[in-house]
């Protein structure tokens, strides 16, 4: 037990690693002509990677038969949410200066912004449940199901970022590769374990 809360701890700080980074960068003024595009582009970024290590965890723990990987899915997710929530607060104050009400006209000439808002406010129940208590709460097969919708939150973070980038599609299309690979390995697993009558792990 003393091992799992060590190793969580070590996640934590980690992860919050490429947040102290992108800060170093912005003091010392590291950053490029567009401070504002270079925040945006990073904590978005992030939101990805994390959503992706997150939806990594299960294939791993199958492919390696290693179980303890599944004690730090939640926390990963939480990050996710977590740098999607600094994205989204970068727009909102620094391109928008907290005037909410001029965001409606920005999302009819900008469509990857209402894309990039449904992936947001799809995680956030996600990340409000989070916890042991509302696992509980809601009971684990339904705490499952409602779960399931980060697979949709990723296939518009990823359209997200493919409509944001107007020429080199390659990173977007990478991760479009990666995401259709992690979905992938899901069906089929849960198809195998179907046909050999084996309860497939969420």
């Amino acid at each position: 037990m003393k091992d799992a809360r060590f190793a969580k701890l070590v996640l934590f700080l980690n992860s919050l690693v490429p947040l102290a980074l992108m800060l170093w960068d912005v003091w010392r003024k590291q950053v490029g002509a567009n401070p504002l595009e270079y925040v945006t582009r990073t904590t978005g970024m992030l939101t990805l990677v994390f959503l992706f290590i997150t939806l990594a965890v299960s294939p791993l723990r199958r492919i390696t038969g290693f179980n303890w990987l599944i004690k730090f899915r939640r926390m990963l997710g939480v990050f996710a949410f977590f740098y999607g929530l600094l994205h989204l607060l970068t727009y909102v104050a620094f391109d928008r200066f907290f005037r909410l009400a001029t965001i409606p006209g920005d999302i009819a000439t900008r469509r990857f912004i209402a894309v990039g808002l449904a992936a947001f406010f799809l995680m956030l129940p996600l990340a409000i449940t989070s916890t042991d208590a509302m696992v509980k709460r809601m009971g684990g097969k339904r705490w499952a199901r409602l779960h399931r919708v980060v697979y949709l939150a990723a296939i518009l973070g990823v359209t997200h970022y493919y409509m944001l980038v107007k020429s080199d599609v390659r990173l977007p299309m990478t991760f479009a590769f990666l995401l259709a690979v992690l979905l992938g390995f899901r069906i089929f697993a849960k198809y195998y374990s179907t046909r050999s009558g084996v309860v497939a792990r969420p």
